[in-house]
């Protein structure tokens, strides 16, 4: 990515406080069953009214109203209760997970590094020890022989130690290579706190800078950090400067955002000479820069924001690069001079099938990157005549494939990364000159990896309105055998996994963990659903605002489609997204629960309309250009009520669903899937299983750590087995 490019009572007596019901939960099939009624929360009369529209919300009391701050004992009391009743119907399978778990370690080289690539005067690298569950970061002069002692410069396991969570944010290191900048997160919640150390002397600097949410960049000589800080309401809505060695209050604001919809970012030009700052929300940019050595002087305007257009920038040699979707909605390269910034002249041309996606710009050559027909691309082209391209083509059909970390300017021979879903991580140079990759590394499978024994393939399958979706499969080439071997007859289980929104692109890449499941007869499906830009721009436009029920309509479709080509049948698909593919979970089951034999929802957005509602949560007013204002247009009231899963959920069978939350979530606030279980809980007509667990210490991306990382997909893959009548044949 260029360097310009900017794009969380006792357990007992809780749950006898919330369980009212005498019914029991029963496992699905004929597993093991276990004899504990569910946590039931109850329900407070509240309503609410908009456009003429009322609604009824008797969970609405599960929001804690001093939120971020969480102290309601009636609130955490319910949670907990939940999390006691998770823990009392997983514990039956416990084997089973000390099983998956053993197993996905063992796919796990303990002992890992990733290749040391040079920046400045030193090679950097990290490492994990055995048995840690967090990275040690090294370096040692670029001209070494291979001998030298390497210098440990940061030890993430030494700053998570008694912390129930932790996690690195930025790691910068200045263009001197004499200080380093970092920030951590010790409770989930994503505001950071950055510490300077210096890495000749190895000690900490007295500047702290409490409440970060986005990166460091070193500006004046080393002698200053530009960073966000976080609002109140987690927004990023300025770009600080601070100088080593002032106080933290004295910090001078670069530029402050004024729209709260919008989220600021800086970053230095590909010769570090200008500083970046980038102000946008998900369809609308606008950038200014400055020299990087007097940051403080007045910003340069690239050109004012125009609704709907998005750019970014790098500087080269005194010229600017545009990126820019302002006459083709898949892109264009552009330049300008720095005295007229804003006046673009193009350089490669905006394509129907071509999607550009990124630039990155070398001192003698610059790369594209992008896709056609949905493959990945990574293209070099000369400053001289840039639409000549000199490819970088890969072996397989379907694959993951991008640039990787190329820090340095006078690069000549290139870091790429590659994969695919049966090839695993691996890391090449490619040498621009000769035109010739060079394997450095793949990831390493302890317990043995056999690529043969798998197949892949990319399907396509008629959506409703006749799109064509795209579906990338792996499973077993002895698949039937090992099903037999089950008892199993017929097709047997897929698994279906989606995303689908933001223009993310779920990539057809590896996973040691998934083998767990492909290994015992599923086959495994990635949906390229609209809402991704899989497809190039106009592929996620069509899964966003008023066209967002396109990427529920194909992601059930999907699963029906491979249902008719015989990869599954009815009932036997299990699928599972996280955060807005937790929303597509509570969509599709709303919508088609007969095809679904389990369900997994991790931090799942699935109370769409209150919170695009309340404009004082953190991400609700940058989050209206992707899903609509429902506070100023009844359209998108009534269009957003039409499928927010919260407010759809109806008195059917629901198949068996677990369902995950994060107390200190910024992003999914915990309320969402606390209220969704609890009103299924109350209407739904059967007795299949429905778990909610809260992690109280962590926030957006479940528990931090490799291993208690790791857990927790052993939990959620051993609670499919568990509802497909696998669990018994898996230990």
């Amino acid at each position: 990515m260029s360097k310009s490019r900017i794009a969380i009572l006792s357990c007992a007596a809780a749950l006898a406080a919330f369980t009212t019901s005498a019914a029991t939960a029963d496992s699905h099939e004929d597993n093991t069953s276990v004899t504990i009624s569910p946590p039931v929360a109850e329900k407070r009369e509240h309503t609410y009214t908009h456009h003429g529209i009322t609604i009824s919300d008797p969970y609405d009391w599960l929001y804690d109203k001093s939120y971020p701050e969480v102290n309601d004992e009636n609130v955490l009391d319910y949670v907990r209760a939940e999390n006691t009743y998770f823990e009392a119907q997983m514990e039956p399978q416990g084997e089973l997970i000390e099983t998956l778990f053993t197993e996905m370690r063992g796919r796990i080289k303990e002992d890992d590094s990733t290749v040391p690539q040079r920046m400045g005067e030193y090679l950097y690298w990290s490492e994990f020890e055995e048995g840690a569950q967090y990275r040690k970061h090294y370096r040692k002069p670029a001209g070494a022989a291979d001998s030298a002692e390497p210098v440990l410069i940061l030890d993430e396991n030494a700053l998570a130690e008694g912390q129930e969570y932790f996690r690195l944010g930025a790691l910068s290191i200045s263009q001197n290579g004499r200080l380093m900048a970092y920030s951590t997160d010790v409770s989930g919640a994503e505001r950071y706190t950055a510490r300077i150390m210096d890495l000749q002397t190895g000690e900490l600097l007295t500047d702290e800078i409490p409440n970060l949410r986005s990166g460091l960049t070193w500006v004046a000589s080393d002698t200053a950090l530009v960073y966000g800080p976080s609002s109140e309401n987690w927004r990023t809505l300025e770009a600080r400067l601070h100088v080593l060695g002032t106080p933290v209050e004295d910090d001078v604001v670069l530029y402050k955002e004024e729209d709260e919809s919008f989220g600021v970012g800086a970053a230095l030009s590909a010769q570090e000479d200008y500083l970046v700052i980038a102000t946008g929300d998900n369809e609308t940019s606008e950038v200014r820069f400055v020299s990087a050595a007097d940051p403080t002087a007045p910003l340069t305007l690239v050109k004012p924001r125009r609704q709907g257009v998005e750019y970014s920038i790098d500087i080269r040699e005194g010229e600017m690069f545009v990126w820019t979707n302002d006459d083709h909605i898949n892109f264009r390269l552009a330049k300008a001079s720095l005295d007229a910034p804003g006046t673009w002249q193009t350089e490669i041309a905006g394509s129907d099938e071509f999607y550009l996606t990124d630039f990155d710009l070398y001192e003698g050559f610059f790369v594209t990157e992008g896709r056609l027909n949905g493959l990945d691309q990574v293209q070099i082209r000369r400053y001289d005549n840039p639409t000549a391209i000199q490819p970088i083509t890969f072996p397989e059909a379907s694959y993951d494939a991008g640039l990787s970390n190329n820090p340095e300017y006078d690069q000549t021979v290139l870091r790429l990364s590659y994969e695919s879903m049966v090839t695993p991580d691996s890391v090449y140079d490619y040498d621009v000159a000769a035109a010739s990759l060079a394997l450095l590394k793949q990831q390493e499978i302890p317990s043995g990896y056999d690529a043969s024994l798998y197949t892949t393939q990319r399907t396509q399958i008629e959506a409703r309105d006749g799109t064509m979706v795209p579906v990338s499969i792996v499973m077993r080439k002895d698949r039937a055998e090992i099903l037999a071997a089950q008892g199993i007859e017929g097709p047997g289980p897929l698994h279906l996994y989606a995303y689908g929104a933001y223009g993310y692109a779920v990539p057809p890449g590896f996973s040691t963990t998934r083998l767990s499941l492909v290994d015992r007869g599923f086959a495994y499906a990635i949906a390229h659903i609209r809402g991704g830009d899989d497809l190039g721009r106009r592929w996620y436009l069509q899964g966003k605002m008023f066209e967002r029920t396109n990427t529920f309509n194909d992601f059930i479709d999907a699963g029906r489609g491979l249902i008719a080509q015989g990869f599954t049948a009815e009932g036997m698909v299990t699928a599972s997204g996280g955060s807005a593919g937790g929303e597509l979970m509570g969509a599709i089951v709303n919508q088609d629960p007969v095809q679904y034999g389990a369900i997994v929802a991790h931090v799942p957005f699935v109370d769409v309309l209150n919170t695009m509602l309340n404009a004082e949560l953190p991400l609700t007013p940058g989050e209206w250009q992707e899903w609509g204002n429902p506070i100023e247009s009844k359209e998108a009231f009534a269009y957003i009520l039409s499928y927010s899963p919260y407010d759809q959920v109806s008195a059917q069978a629901y198949p068996p669903m677990m369902v995950t939350a994060g107390l200190n979530d910024p992003r999914v606030t915990y309320w969402e899937p606390a209220k969704w279980v609890a009103l299924l809980r109350d209407v739904k007509t059967d007795d299949n299983v429905l778990l909610l667990k809260t992690n109280m210490g962590a926030g957006h991306g479940g528990q931090s750590g490799r291993w208690n990382s790791l857990r927790e997909t052993a939990e959620e893959y051993a609670f499919i087995l568990w509802q497909m009548g696998m669990a018994e044949k898996s230990e």
